[in-house]
């Protein structure tokens, strides 16, 4: 059932890494299922076996559970610094999410008379706010890098356009030549690319495009390819788990104490935005979100300080009697 499960995502052209997930969530559970509860068909599945699973994954470890043990070989998953560090709430939500939609299509497709998933609830997770980098740590990694090694040229272009531009990494890395505009400084974004399914305009500074020139020039040296940031020996467009990892190097680089990812970088850009004075609605269309609550939501992380700084730009006493 998974596997037609699977083939009906296929059908909808889901994303690669949204497939991935449900597969991942769904094969995990099975595995339980089985070794646990004994259960190995979806018509047996029954809301006590979802809530055991629930409790199961709250008092496990991190990357202890696997679909197949012989991957453990190749993963090494011990040797990673969170190993059977504490599942979030959030993991959890995310799982319980992909087994709702499992089960809705199952019952949809007449496979099963009832969901178990009808009576289960999200967990609640505290939000915590996003790590921020300040224009010196910006400064220092960005002055880390060796732009003399392709591949550090290419990761710092990726970092300040992320930086200036609010992209997600996927859509970064998926950037070709042709999609740039450097007379109007704007990155064309084809909705085949973007999360929302949504063409969108990007733009970047004057800066930016002063860098982003010499690095076409020095790819175009090294590299036939039609991507903006290709791996240099095949010209094909850098993963996005490839960059994560080179992100990783960069910041124990610099020993940056921070729970930071490229997604900080966008998450950086949206805070600096607002903290400029951009409107909500501006910053929205920019980031593609589907609503301007999305923004709220994701990017209003502000600070005491913050909020001091800002409320200091609109004082009405300063701005009367100035």
């Amino acid at each position: 059932m998974i596997g037609l499960f699977m083939d009906y995502c296929h059908s909808k052209q889901l994303r690669p890494r949204t497939l991935l997930s449900y597969e991942q969530a769904l094969k995990l559970f099975a595995v339980w299922l089985k070794e646990s509860e004994g259960v190995r068909d979806v018509e047996k599945v029954r809301e006590g076996h979802i809530r055991r699973y629930i409790m199961e994954l709250q008092s496990r470890g991190k990357y202890t559970a696997c679909i197949d043990q012989r991957m453990t070989r190749i993963n090494h998953p011990t040797s990673r610094r969170d190993y059977n560090g504490k599942v979030s709430s959030c993991t959890i939500n995310n799982y319980l999410r992909n087994l709702r939609v499992f089960f809705t299509w199952l019952e949809e497709s007449e496979c099963i008379v009832h969901s178990p998933m009808k009576r289960v609830r999200a967990l609640p997770q505290a939000r915590s706010p996003r790590d921020f980098m300040t224009d010196e740590e910006v400064k220092v990694l960005v002055k880390s890098m060796n732009k003399s090694v392709f591949h550090e040229y290419r990761d710092l272009l990726v970092m300040l356009l992320m930086l200036d531009c609010g992209m997600r990494l996927g859509e970064t890395l998926s950037i070709e030549m042709r999609q740039v505009n450097m007379t109007e400084r704007s990155i064309l974004l084809p909705a085949d690319k973007t999360k929302g399914r949504k063409e969108r305009q990007v733009y970047f500074a004057q800066k930016t495009a002063v860098e982003l020139r010499r690095w076409m020039q020095y790819k175009d040296r090294y590299c036939d390819s039609d991507y903006l940031f290709p791996v240099k020996h095949t010209g094909m467009a850098l993963k996005v788990s490839n960059y994560e990892a080179n992100f990783r190097k960069y910041l124990q680089r610099i020993d940056l104490d921070k729970h930071i990812s490229p997604h900080n970088l966008r998450n950086n850009f949206a805070k600096r935005c607002l903290m400029s004075g951009m409107d909500i609605y501006t910053l929205s269309r920019i980031l593609g979100h589907s609503s301007v609550k999305v923004t709220e939501q994701a990017y209003l992380d502000l600070t005491d300080a913050d909020i001091r700084r800002q409320y200091a730009r609109f004082s009405p006493v300063d701005s009367i009697f100035k």
